[in-house]
């Protein structure tokens, strides 16, 4: 099975889709049914998430990377969250990704849950990162085009990035962004930086009202007046938002391809729907 560094050396354009199991409930049988669909549509890679809202490593992440690899020819990416382990529950789960064949890990703080006390080995992405480099995984780190929510400014967050690819990544998927002007905004600074490692694009097409609300409050992404307008538009219609949502992801896909990026990343939220018309897009555009 291919390390997304590979794919990222032997693809002009690496397309990859996220499933995100929702509160930690996304069974092996869902996740199976979800990536024969996903599959057909040859992604570079398949990521597979921890479990929202800070509840922990996610004991189905490593089962389902494990699967969609096994059983679909895919390549996939296990997320992998420290802000809460121990060193031996990392070890742990670093055996447990080991037997199960798994080459890629996303390194990813995560979010604090309430009532555990943080980790005092692993703080930061950064201190995640050379450990499981170090147990022979391809390690991506996360980048934050409008700056990570935590990080007072974008030149923070760009040291921060900085960091997270001394410390041994070999490549970065952006969290979600819908303006792709701030994008390469991001893209400039990470050069001026001296980040070297490839970058993929992650993109989210808002689904509804509710949704792109949180979104804006959980990453801190801001909202271009294109897409305030179409909130207007179909405050009304859901199902119109919907797809006005989709087509709108597409053409930041398609602008991002023609910009030259090193790869797009679909957060997909488990609709298949979603990823075939991103992929539409791409192809349909010439890439």
């Amino acid at each position: 099975m291919s390390t997304v560094t590979s794919i990222f050396e032997t693809q002009k354009l690496p397309v990859s889709f996220e499933i995100f199991p929702p509160k930690g409930d996304l069974t092996l049988t869902a996740a199976r049914t979800m990536a024969a669909e996903l599959a057909e549509l040859a992604p570079s890679f398949i990521s597979v998430t921890c479990s929202a809202g800070g509840s922990g490593n996610g004991s189905a992440t490593p089962a389902i990377a494990a699967m969609i690899s096994d059983e679909f020819d895919v390549p996939t990416v296990a997320h992998l969250t420290c802000i809460n382990a121990s060193s031996q529950s990392i070890a742990d789960a670093i055996f447990d990704m080991r037997e199960r064949g798994i080459e890629n890990v996303l390194a990813l703080r995560g979010d604090v849950v309430a009532g555990s006390e943080p980790s005092k080995a692993f703080s930061f992405a950064k201190d995640l990162i050379p450990v499981l480099a170090d147990a022979g995984f391809c390690v991506g780190a996360a980048a934050y085009p409008e700056g990570h929510i935590a990080c007072e400014s974008d030149a923070a967050s760009i040291e921060h990035l900085k960091m997270k690819q001394d410390a041994g990544a070999s490549f970065l998927v952006t969290q979600l962004c819908f303006d792709n002007e701030r994008i390469y905004r991001f893209m400039d600074a990470a050069d001026r930086a001296g980040i070297t490692l490839p970058i993929t694009h992650g993109i989210m097409p808002f689904m509804s009202k509710d949704q792109i609300s949180r979104m804006v409050f959980m990453c801190g992404a801001s909202l271009p007046s294109a897409i305030i307008k179409l909130l207007a538009k179909y405050e009304n219609d859901a199902e119109a938002l919907k797809q006005a949502g989709i087509e709108y992801a597409c053409g930041q896909l398609v602008d991002l391809a023609k910009h030259g990026v090193d790869g797009l990343h679909v957060y997909c939220m488990n609709k298949p729907e979603v990823a075939r018309a991103a992929v539409a897009a791409v192809r349909a555009a010439g890439f």
